[in-house]
Formats: structure tokens, sequence, C-alpha cells
């Protein structure tokens, strides 16, 4: 027995000393500066366990085995997901949270997609719904019943008779000082642009890829940079009211659009005064270099910031955190009934406007772009479509992540409005160039509000960490080492030579978009309307940031903190942000002779880890959803819409049918592949079969 015994005491011994050589290997694995980036999860005996960080969702990569091999080896998954109590990380999960039930909520069939339209809309599908699901499914879309941006924009226009609104597509190009173009579809085919341009051309092009399915349509189209349409508020009420009573679900309808209709324009003229048809007068009024929210405040809710006496900082709370002025809800962030009056002298749109020519009446134009106030019929901006060096992505010089600068880098022009000695200091690109300026930050004293670490004035590592405000960082050196920010051109000013700018600007050498994919940082923000490179820094493996007024058609797709960062307009989180990723200064008791002590006891942090990740997810997303045959289906969809909304049997057209006549269809697709669209390689299981 005495041997047994001192055989169990050699194992015990044995198995203690196990686990204190791996007790001590995970202690010493968490030495270093950036415990943070380290430590997934420890509770400390006598202190308040730390949130959990939710679990890591399954990971979304192209459907093309290859390239999503490249991607897990080049991007290996970690969990950096701290418990922590900076904002980022609580507006991180939010934003984690929102988009696995935009994940999960998706239609898997066409029954379902079917079901949900009509539970969504109060209406049956448009005619052609079912070759739309499978052109879209053909495509393999990711979200099939994501288009409510379709929805919203064309609903008020079922208040409007349907000739009227043919009337005003078919005549509304026909000034050319009006900013118009016109696409004209005929007989399954594009027969005509009048007022043509690039843009309209390469609409044409989108089109032409399912134009056999639509119906006669004409299509104005803006030709100018900013948007056109603002519907006072009490109007456009009233409008939607009138929508919502036109709702109903006919047990049976025509699955057909209605032909040989009039106030088409007539194509078989040569010249619009021998058109026998009428226009309607459009209303456009000019207002170039005027207040543009004069005008839009009109489309506000009465009690909104920009129609009431709210103060700028009751505003605020609406959409920012306390905490260095963090943007908590970004859709709230471009909204001019929100953000209007406290950016009114800060955007370029908003008090010197290049080319405003707007109207108050709901017209029928398709734009690029628009602010949360205007009614234009968003559609896939034609630059994101049309193959261009300068705003195509290309990975020639995109570096791994851990190979790119610790910088954050911006170039361009002058746009954004209509420059002159007295305005130009306040326009938005301006004051992001000198903001990030180390050398303009130095000579002038400005000083920022930073997120600082509360101090600490211990040297063991702690998750109980706090952060306070620090509203006189003085930020010269730290932008001279993390921003590479400027001006390639001087564009836009009155007088035309620009040389107000002489004494102010020194300009940088044009750069080619991927050599910026050499940083890790991509700030982007607007010109005169929206900026076309963006689909291309989220394609890139850095890591993309937002400022901006316009809405685009892609935005219900793209989650804020999930898949980039926002910023507000007037970049007063610009530095927060920046520091949270990047790192700044030591721990007090951790300072030695010659660390810089300028701006007191500031330190935060690196989250290097953390950015990465969103780079990644950002990637991934963008090859996901914001791919070509993406902008195709969204555009089938927009005019299978907007092919019903014109035609004078609207009420009796669209689909009325269960959805189970594409159940071959789909089971076919899942037997050829091993998965229905796609969708089981994400889920890790197949979607059951219809019922």
């Amino acid at each position: 027995m005495a041997v047994i015994e001192f055989g169990r005491r050699r194992i015990f011994i044995l198995i203690a000393s196990i686990g204190v050589l791996i007790l001590l290997f995970n202690v010493l694995s968490l030495t270093g500066d950036d415990v943070s980036s380290r430590i997934t999860s420890l509770h400390l005996p006598g202190r308040p366990r730390p949130p959990i960080a939710a679990p890591e969702e399954p990971s979304i990569h192209p459907s093309h085995g290859e390239e999503e091999q490249e991607e897990q080896e080049e991007s290996p998954e970690l969990d950096v997901d701290i418990p922590d109590s900076h904002p980022i990380y609580g507006l991180r999960l939010e934003a984690d949270q929102r988009w696995r039930e935009y994940e999960s909520g998706r239609s898997l069939t066409f029954r379902q997609t079917v079901e949900k339209y009509r539970r969504t809309y109060g209406r049956h599908p448009p005619p052609g719904f079912e070759d739309w699901y499978k052109f879209a499914r053909k495509k393999m879309v990711f979200n099939i019943d994501d288009f409510e941006q379709v929805m919203d924009d064309l609903r008020p226009f079922w208040a409007i008779e349907p000739k009227t609104i043919r009337q005003y597509a078919a005549h509304m190009w026909e000034n050319p000082d009006h900013g118009i173009a016109g696409i004209h579809i005929r007989d399954h085919k594009v027969v005509n642009l009048t007022n043509r341009g690039w843009r309209s051309e390469t609409m044409q092009t989108v089109i032409e890829k399912f134009v056999e399915f639509l119906p006669d349509m004409d299509i104005a189209m803006n030709r100018l940079d900013q948007p056109r349409v603002v519907v006072p508020w009490d109007d456009m009420q009233g409008l939607l009211a009138k929508e919502y009573e036109t709702r109903a679900l006919p047990a049976e309808l025509m699955d057909s659009f209605t032909k040989q209709q009039d106030y088409l324009l007539n194509t078989t003229v040569q010249k619009p005064e021998d058109d026998a048809s009428e226009p309607i007068d459009a209303e456009w009024v000019s207002r170039p270099g005027k207040h543009y929210m004069e005008l839009a405040s009109l489309a506000c809710p009465p009690n909104s910031p920009a129609r009431s006496n709210m103060s700028v900082a009751r505003a605020d709370a609406m959409y920012k955190h306390d905490l260095g002025g963090l943007i908590t809800n970004f859709n709230r962030s471009t909204d001019l009934c929100t953000v209007g009056p406290a950016i009114q002298d800060l955007h370029g749109l908003l008090y010197s406007p290049s080319s405003i020519i707007a109207s108050k009446k709901l017209l029928p134009v398709f734009g690029e772009c628009k602010a949360n106030i205007n009614s234009d019929i968003l559609f896939p901006a034609n630059m994101y479509y049309k193959h261009d060096d300068r705003y195509d992505y290309s990975d020639l010089e995109d570096l791994a992540w851990e190979d790119k600068s610790d910088t954050m880098i911006w170039r361009g022009v002058t746009s954004g409005g209509v420059q002159t000695a007295e305005n130009w200091s306040t326009m938005h690109r301006q004051r992001l160039v000198q903001l990030l300026n180390g050398t303009h930050m130095s000579t002038t004293g400005k000083e920022v509000s930073v997120i600082s670490e509360t101090p600490q004035f211990s040297r063991a590592p702690t998750l109980n960490k706090t952060y306070e405000n620090f509203h006189r960082f003085q930020p010269s050196l730290f932008a001279e080492q993390h921003t590479d920010v400027g001006f390639v051109e001087a564009w836009g000013c009155v007088p035309g030579d620009c040389a107000f700018y002489n004494d102010v600007f020194t300009f940088k050498p044009q750069t080619s978009l991927t050599s910026q994919f050499r940083d890790k940082y991509l700030i982007d923000v607007d010109g005169h309307s929206f900026s076309g490179r963006w689909h291309a820094f989220l394609e890139s493996k850095s890591l993309g940031f937002k400022a901006t007024i316009f809405r685009e058609w892609h935005d219900s797709r793209l989650f804020a903190w999930r898949h980039f960062i926002p910023v507000d307009n007037r970049y007063d989180d610009l530095y927060s942000l920046l520091m949270y990723f990047v790192g700044y200064g030591k721990p007090g008791i951790q300072r030695t002779e010659g660390d810089d002590y300028a701006n007191g006891d500031v330190y935060m942090a690196s989250h290097d880890a953390e950015g990465k990740k969103i780079a990644r997810q950002g990637r991934e997303w963008a090859k996901k959803v914001l791919r070509r045959e993406d902008i195709e289906v969204y555009m089938f969809r927009l005019l299978l819409e907007y092919g019903r909304i014109i035609d004078d049997n609207r009420d009796r057209i669209g689909y009325s049918e269960d959805g189970s006549k594409l159940d071959k269809f789909e089971d076919e697709a899942e037997e050829g592949s091993g998965s229905r669209w796609g969708l089981g390689r994400i889920f890790g299981t197949k979607p059951p079969k219809a019922a």
C-alpha cells in the first residue's frame, strides 16, 4: 500500500508541475505594452466579471473556393474582442448583433421571398418578379429581401397618376440646362439616349443585362452632381398616406405589363418640337451659391433640429457618444434634419453649392446619391459599374495588414463647393486637410479633444479600465507620425486660378488609388457629391473611415463599426478614432526619460488587431454584396417596380401565386452544387426545402 501511495503522490506532483508550467507560460505570453490586444477573457477574483463578447459568427467568404482559401490563409481569424469599457467595444458588439439579425432574417426560397414581400409592403410583387428572382439567384445575391431603398423611393409615386409620371419622365431631358438625361426603352430594347453622356451610356450597359424583361418606359436621370427633388414635409406625408390607402392583395392579377401606353416619348420623331405630346412643367428653381438648408429644412419634420430651436448639444445626443463624440447612429449622422444646423456652414453643398437646380414637386428623377431630405430615386452610381483605374479596386499594391503603414491617407482636389478667399477655410475637404496636418496644427496652436484611459497608478494589467475625455490634446506630433493628407490640385474657385491657396497649401504629387492601400487607414469624404472611391476602399485590406451627408443605394447593406468606421462631418471624433487603433503614449508610471509629455497623462493602448478585423470584415462583405452583379440585380428590381408604378393598370397587375412554381428550379440548383445559391455554405447546413 505504501508503494501505491507513493506512486499516487508522484503522479499528483507531476500533474501539479505541469499546471504550474502552463500557468507560467500564459502569464509570460501576456507581457508587453499592449496587453489588451492579447487577453481574451480573464476574471480577477474579487472584481466584477467583465462582459462576455458575443460569439464569433461564421465568416462570409466569396463563393469561389480558391479565393476563399487564399483569404483565409492570408488573414487567419483571431479572437480580439476584448471585453472593454471603451465605447467602440460596445458599438462593435451592437453592430455585430444587427448584422447577425440581417443575415439570419433572409428569405431562402422563392416562396419565402414572395410571402415576406406581401407581409412587408401590403402588395403582391410586380410582374416579372419570378424572372427577377431567377436572375438574382443565378447572380448569387446574398440577401434577396434587401431592396427597401427601392420601395421607399417609389412609395410616394403611388399617389401620382401613372400617366403624369410618364409625362414627366418623357420630357424632362428636353432643356439641356436642366441637367437631365433620358434613357428610352421600347420593345425590350434601349432605343435612344437623349441629352446623353457617359453616365447614361453606362446605365444603358447595365439595363441591357435584363432589358428583355422590362416594359416600355422613359427614365429621367440626373446629370448633375447634386440631388434634385425636395418635397416639403406636409406634402410628402399626404402622398404617403395616399400610398397606404392603395395597398391591397387581390386574389388574382395579370402577371404582365400593359402594352401600348400613351404619354411616353415619341421616339420616332427627330426633334422635340415635332413631338405632339405635352410636357408638364417640372418647376425647376436654380439656387447656386445659396444656403441649401433654407430649402432642405422644408422636407424635415416640424420638431426636428432643422425646424425647431433645439440646441446643437441636444441634437448631438441623438447620435453621438459622450466620450469622444463617437457616432452611435450613422444614419442620423447623415440626416440633415438632425445635423444640418450644426454643419450648415461646414460643408460645401450646404453653403456654397456649385449647381443646385431643384424642384419641390415629386418628380421621377433617378439619381446616384441624395441627402435624406431628397426624394430622388436612388440607383447604383455609374462609377461603381464603369471600369476606371481611378476608382476600381486592384490588389497590385494592397499589402497585408502587418506590412501597411500605421498612417491615415487622403488625396483629392479642392472640390465640394464654389470656393472664394472668404469661404474656403470652412469647406469640408479643406477642414480635413488642415486638421490632419501636423505643421498647421503646430503653427496655429490648435488643440482637439480625444479619449484617454483614466490614469492608472499600478503596473499590473487590468481589464477594469475606464476612459475620459481629454480636451486639450496637442495633435501636431501625432499627425506628423500617423497622417498623410493633402490636395493634389486646386479646382472650383472664384477667381478660377485659386490664387488664394498659394500661401496656404503645399500641393502633393498625384498618387494612384492602389498606392494608397499601402496605408492601414483610408478616410473617405464628400466632394461635390458622393465619393466614387468608397467601394474600392471597402474591397481593400485597409480600414475605411467614412464622413458623408449623402445616401446611396448600398447603405442598408453596410454596418458601421462592423464594416467601416463612421466619422462625424465636423471631424471632432477623428483623433480619438485614429488613436484608438494606432495607440498613443504609455501609462504615466511606465514612462521613461525622453518620452513625449506634451499631452500630460493621455494614453491609449493600440487596438491594431481590432482594426485588422474590421478591415477584413469590410473586405469580405464588399466582395459579397457590392459586386457589379449586385448592381445589376438592384437595377433590375428597381425598374420592375418602376414599370408597375407607371402602368395605368398598376392595381390589377402583379405576381399573385404562392411561389411554388420555382421549387424545382431551386431544388435543381441545390442538387447541382450541394448548396442552394451558396446559402448552405454560409450557414454550414442546407436550408430546408419548401413545404
